[in-house]
């Protein structure tokens, strides 16, 4: 366990495994009449929950300065709030393999904006990169969708949102992560603050009667929140001994979760082109992540 919590790769494949099941998990809830806005409190709320009682029980407490609680709200909105409300509005016109494709374009975004923001300075083979994920962004949209059953636009348009909320994520938590604050108070208070926003919003438009729908499915209630709770505890150890840009590589180990459980369980089928298009952005997001390895080099190298 002590060397998984010090190794980036066996993180990444855990937690993007877990981000994985929460596309399947989403696609039953919301078939079953669950509101998205009401799906995404459900991970928010028990990721939160757990999170902070492991916290307590371990003697420790979330300590609130003005620093932490900005850190906390905007986290929850641009990372937790947003995409997942997208995510899962989106899974029933989009399915849950193809919205799942979507997470893998989140490191390519992840590197533009950490060169527009100044945080990467961009070479041939980053800008490279990142041309052939477009590339392969534009083929996977064109085909809107399952084989025989085209989304509208609109749908995948919210689709395409996804990872550049994620992205804007990936690059703030970082900038902005309080000094002295552990992964473990950081994922419990982010999410904590997701719950209270989410709340608001189901409270003001659907009213509490929303959460009845819940009762339709309680175990893949309950499931969803212990993988949460595991996924972002872990999420944050990532965040902290990656990086921006390799966290955003959760998106391979999701989509590649989403896809099979979509393909397997729930009868989704793809074009070529949709599968073609997907593979085109791994290969981009290959190139990019080559490119960040050589920038990082230099950089010691420099140093040295």
């Amino acid at each position: 366990m002590k060397f998984l919590w010090d190794s980036a790769l066996g993180l990444l494949v855990v937690t993007g495994g877990l981000l994985g099941l929460t596309l399947p998990f989403g696609k039953l809830a919301t078939a079953a009449g669950v509101p998205a806005v009401v799906w995404a409190f459900v991970i928010s709320f028990g990721a939160g929950g757990v999170l902070l009682g492991a916290l307590l029980l371990n003697g420790e407490r979330i300590r609130l300065s003005p620093h932490r609680l900005r850190y906390f709200f905007v986290t929850a909105a641009v990372s937790y709030a947003i995409p997942n409300l997208l995510m899962f509005s989106a899974i029933p016109h989009l399915g849950a393999g193809y919205t799942g494709i979507m997470f893998t374009l989140s490191p390519v975004i992840t590197l533009v904006f950490s060169i527009l923001l100044g945080v990467r300075r961009p070479n041939l083979l980053g800008v490279t990169g990142i041309a052939v994920g477009f590339v392969g962004a534009v083929m996977v949209a064109t085909t809107r969708g399952e084989a025989g059953r085209p989304a509208e636009f609109f749908w995948v348009a919210v689709g395409l949102l996804i990872p550049v909320s994620l992205a804007v994520g990936n690059i703030y938590r970082t900038v902005d992560w309080p000094e002295g604050t552990g992964p473990i108070a950081l994922a419990a208070g982010s999410h904590l603050a997701s719950a209270v926003m989410l709340l608001a919003g189901i409270l003001a438009l659907l009213g509490a009667g929303a959460f009845g729908s819940l009762g339709g499915v309680p175990l893949v209630t309950v499931a969803q929140m212990a993988s949460a709770a595991t996924m972002f505890a872990v999420f944050f150890r990532l965040q902290a001994v990656g990086g921006p840009v390799y966290l955003s590589q959760i998106g391979y180990v999701a989509a590649a979760v989403g896809l099979l459980a979509g393909t397997i369980f729930f009868g989704e089928h793809y074009q070529l082109l949709t599968w073609a298009g997907a593979a085109i952005i791994v290969v981009g997001v290959f190139i990019t992540t080559k490119a960040q390895s050589q920038t990082t080099t230099k950089a010691q190298s420099q140093a040295a």
